[in-house]
């Protein structure tokens, strides 16, 4: 927000005092000017040297340059560690960072979608979209990290992605964008082995892929 900084002091005008009083407005300040300056009389003997207006800016929090106003995701689990746990390894590991982690119940992790995967040249070559097939599977890596862990029951050895349901794509993916994606375990069959999930994947905030997804787990 702009400040005006003014000291009437500042001014001494020497003026007839036959002259009416008008005002002049200076860095938007209101001054009592005897007469605006085009008509003052040339009888004006001196402006005292001091005498000064001046206008600054004081700068706002907007002005916050973009780079310093957006935090990172945090970091939960880095891909070193989303190695320990999943069995994929490049070019098929679709998760980068895991951001909230709570094991056997549900993750939050992202894929950083870049011009350089491997898919881009062949989907499509004029214009690179992320494979729908390809967030589902992302989608079913981050509920891998959720159930692999041994209070759930889960063995990297022998867990597959049994199914998925009510799938839908909402809005295309492209290079450049970060896909967060929360997955939660709805219900989990240790009988059988089987691990019902929901997942929901956005980019910006909008949903751009849902479903639910079914895992078969095994044990060692």
């Amino acid at each position: 927000m702009a400040s005006t900084v003014f000291s009437q002091s500042l001014f001494s005008l020497q003026t007839s005092s036959t002259s009416p009083i008008s005002s002049n407005t200076i860095c938007g300040a209101t001054l009592p000017f005897k007469q605006p300056f085009l008509h003052l009389k040339s009888d004006i003997t001196k402006i005292r040297r001091s005498s000064v207006v001046s206008c600054t800016s004081t700068p706002d929090s907007s002005d916050t340059p973009i780079e310093l106003k957006y935090p990172s995701y945090p970091t939960v689990m880095d891909i070193n560690q989303i190695r320990e746990i999943l069995p994929h390894r490049f070019p098929f590991l679709l998760v980068d960072r895991v951001i909230e982690y709570s094991p056997g119940v549900s993750a939050v992790a992202i894929k950083n979608v870049t011009i350089n995967d491997n898919f881009f040249p062949g989907h499509f070559p004029e214009r690179p979209i992320m494979p729908g097939v390809l967030m589902v599977e992302a989608m079913a890596q981050v509920g891998g990290l959720v159930m692999l862990q041994p209070e759930v029951g889960g063995s990297r050895d022998k867990f597959f992605f049994a199914g998925v349901d009510k799938v839908r794509f909402r809005k295309p993916v492209i290079a450049g964008d970060t896909l967060v994606m929360r997955m939660n375990l709805v219900k989990l069959q240790k009988r059988f082995g089987i691990a019902k999930m929901e997942g929901k994947a956005y980019v910006g905030g909008e949903v751009v892929c849902e479903g639910e997804f079914l895992m078969a787990m095994g044990s060692d």
